[in-house]
């Protein structure tokens, strides 16, 4: 329990207030229970993913860039755990520091779009009014076309590169986190803590950052890890479609369109980058899916 004392004693028994502080109570009700989501098989497999991303440098054989045509498009052996591209150059090694670029671009861009997204979604929600309808209208227009769709037109006006990648993937996304936080603002904000708070005379974005955002924090955080997902997804698929990262970098839907020429006589080009997309956002979903039981059980 916290207790909340107004500074104006005209407002009597408003001026003493004692609220649940439910940010608190979540913080400890949580940590026994998120032990075993940290130990399922998804959040250990994620674990090495980020482990082998961050440390690229000291488990990649070779170079990302490091070219030996007389190696070139030599199958998996020893020398070459994932075999060689068209340049000689190690996939294995590619794979390793693709996933670190992926693993970045899916972090960065969930971030852009939560930021986005919680701070028009409060508003809405808080605010009400034309604030609210403005808002959401601007979000059901990106909403009314495909995030993906919408991430290649943004990279279309603003040119292929990996930082207009991140920025559009990131705009894109944001509606989603939107409609997410309005719909809980607009419940907490008839809470009797928020009520309170406004009646003592608290600014509403004070009220907003001291009492409405704490409590959205796990439905956001389970959101923003399963986006996380999508967005490497989408990150992808721009990177296959010549829209995002720009060669001799590593990226997994990069390189993933590499490999479409040598197909079929080096099917290790195409399916080594593909099956890393698809184990990472298999255990970034699962992973997902193991914080909302605990941390959103609703």
């Amino acid at each position: 329990m916290t207790e909340h004392t107004g500074s104006d004693a005209t407002f009597g028994p408003l001026s003493k207030v004692v609220v649940e502080d439910a940010t608190d109570a979540g913080v400890a009700g949580d940590r026994p229970a998120l032990l075993p989501a940290l130990l399922t098989p998804s959040a250990l497999g994620l674990l090495v993913i980020v482990t082998l991303a961050v440390f690229a440098d000291f488990f990649a054989p070779y170079g990302m860039a490091e070219i030996n045509p007389a190696d070139s498009l030599a199958p998996p052996s020893r020398d070459h755990l994932m075999g060689t591209d068209l340049f000689g150059r190690d996939v294995f090694s590619r794979v390793i520091y693709g996933g670190r670029l992926s693993l970045i671009i899916g972090f960065t861009a969930a971030s852009i779009a939560a930021v986005l997204g919680v701070l028009m979604g409060v508003s809405a929600g808080y605010f009400r009014g034309v604030t609210d309808g403005v808002t959401m209208r601007i979000m059901d227009i990106l909403l009314a076309f495909p995030s993906t769709l919408m991430a290649i037109v943004i990279v279309a006006v603003l040119g292929p590169s990996t930082i207009n990648m991140i920025l559009a993937v990131g705009i894109a996304s944001s509606p989603g986190y939107a409609r997410l936080v309005r719909s809980l603002a607009l419940s907490l904000r008839h809470q009797e803590y928020v009520v309170a708070a406004q009646l003592t005379g608290c600014r509403p974005w004070t009220i907003i950052f001291r009492h409405v955002l704490p409590n959205l924090r796990n439905s956001v955080i389970v959101y923003a890890t399963l986006d996380i997902a999508t967005v490497i997804l989408i990150a992808a698929g721009l990177g296959f479609l010549g829209l995002g990262t720009r060669p001799p970098a590593a990226e997994w839907g990069l390189m993933v369109a590499d490999g479409r020429e040598t197909l079929e006589i080096a099917w290790w080009v195409t399916f080594f980058p593909g099956l890393a997309i698809l184990l990472t956002t298999f255990c970034i979903y699962s992973f997902g899916e193991q914080l909302a039981t605990v941390l959103d059980p609703k």
